[in-house]
């Protein structure tokens, strides 16, 4: 069923959860799909089709009741689990990712990282060891390792996601500026936020035509 789903949907429905988290929290028990729809920016309509992809939610006229359908979102997700994480390369980017408690909160467990770089591989950060890059194929084939988040230089990403390619890491999260590949079978997802602000940068023209 999941190849028949359009991936921006699956994109969407953590936006979905977080947003009945918020509700949830604020005790709310039913919210309607024109109500979520003003808090994402995301038309009632657009919601109650990504839901039918996965089966029937609410009743028309009464909404839906927040929490069964905040339980029924990260079960479809697989937040209703913990998931190892490990994260290779620890320069400023990767020992911040380290030092991010948001992770756990969100049920993702960071086990193990990796660096190249003798005066890091051995060191420990907020109680992660960092193990040098020759250690990374014998770690993972003898411990569970779900998603790796790759925080290297642009020149070494496609050989570090090959290495987790080969030793089963099936979901990448890769912050290096470089589109890197993987085979079918794996998830990866690309993120450089200097990508990010150039494309922000077309819609600051346009609005501003004679600015510089």
């Amino acid at each position: 069923m999941t190849s028949d789903i359009p991936e921006v949907v699956i994109n969407r429905l953590p936006l979905y959860a977080r947003a009945l988290s918020t509700l949830a929290a604020s005790g709310a028990t039913v919210v309607s799909s024109q109500t979520l729809g003003e808090q994402l920016d995301v038309t009632p309509a657009q919601i109650r089709k990504d839901l039918s992809y996965f089966g029937r939610f609410g009743k028309q006229g009464r909404g839906y009741n927040v929490g069964d359908l905040l339980d029924r979102l990260r079960s479809i997700l697989g937040l209703d689990r913990t998931w190892n994480v490990c994260v290779v390369g620890i320069g400023r980017l990767g020992h911040a990712i380290l030092e991010y408690d948001g992770f756990v909160q969100q049920g993702f467990h960071t086990v193990v990282a990796f660096d190249a770089s003798p005066a890091v591989a051995g060191t420990d950060i907020q109680g992660i060891r960092v193990r040098p890059m020759d250690e990374l194929e014998g770690y993972l084939a003898s411990e569970e390792v779900d998603i790796a988040v790759v925080a290297v230089p642009a020149e070494a990403a496609q050989v570090v996601v090959d290495r987790l390619v080969a030793s089963g890491v099936k979901a990448i999260l890769n912050y290096a500026p470089i589109s890197a590949h993987v085979p079918e079978g794996v998830s990866i997802r690309q993120i450089d936020p200097v990508v990010m602000m150039q494309g922000m940068t077309y819609y600051l023209k346009e609005l501003a035509p004679d600015a510089g």
